[in-house]
């Protein structure tokens, strides 16, 4: 009942959320996420990226540690890598941060991030472009609480949590984004490192998509196999009477 409550919370949040681009007409531009899906080795990154920046105000509720297995980690891997706030591999990835106090700093609880991929699917049914793009959209603005705003989520409550690793932009003149301190990073090396966490969120909303896709394919073959079979019968049962 918890997690349904959590999950319950989540799509309140995002669906109240602001949208003031496209309240004010203007086209929402979002650029393309890489496809990671099949990339494990991604996953595993994108995994440790959401833990080590995410985790410590985001849950994942719908999902427990040992479901990491999934991506080809073994379970002292996890243990020792991804488990900073939980004693059991089979705990649910939840956070110990106060709501209330987290409302009052942020200006609203962060919400749970199990299928923030699939609730923040935009016009063209794409929920990973939008979080591809708006990971690379924050910018400096000293007028915001946090000190940071972001060009597809304006006056977002969340500061830019990876400003350590892209650095910090600004508008210019012309209301585009400009790289004003370089970070860690370089810019292709952080579009990297935001594709694999993005795809992460992607896997942690449907972790069986693979799956059920390989189970589709599986099935059309065979099927298609049965018809081939069943129309020879067909032609070979009916051939004395034609």
């Amino acid at each position: 009942m918890k997690t349904m409550r959590n999950l319950k919370s989540l799509f309140a949040a995002l669906l109240l959320a602001p949208t003031l681009a496209l309240a004010s007409g203007a086209a929402l531009h979002l650029d393309k996420a890489p496809d990671v899906s099949g990339d494990k080795a991604a996953l595993q990154n994108g995994a440790k990226l959401f833990v080590n920046y995410c985790l410590n105000c985001h849950g994942a509720s719908a999902l427990r540690y040992n479901k990491l297995m999934d991506l080809g980690l073994t379970e002292q891997q996890i243990k020792d890598n991804l488990m900073f706030n939980a004693e059991k591999i089979g705990q649910q990835m939840t956070v110990s941060i106060n709501p209330a106090e987290a409302k009052k700093w942020f200006g609203v609880t962060p919400p749970d991030l199990s299928l923030v991929a699939r609730a923040r699917a935009s016009a063209d049914g794409s929920g990973a472009d939008w979080l591809y793009t708006y990971l690379r959209s924050f910018y400096k603005d000293p007028a915001r609480p946090t000190g940071w705003n972001n060009v597809i989520f304006p006056n977002v409550g969340m500061p830019h949590i990876l400003f350590e690793l892209q650095g910090e932009q600004a508008l210019n003149a012309e209301h585009h984004l400009e790289l004003a301190t370089p970070g860690k990073l370089s810019t292709a090396e952080y579009d990297k490192q935001v594709a694999d966490l993005v795809g992460f969120l992607v896997w942690m909303g449907e972790p069986q998509a693979g799956l059920r896709k390989q189970i589709g394919i599986a099935v059309l073959v065979f099927l298609s196999i049965l018809f081939v079979l069943a129309y020879a019968l067909k032609k070979e049962y009916w051939k004395d009477i034609h």
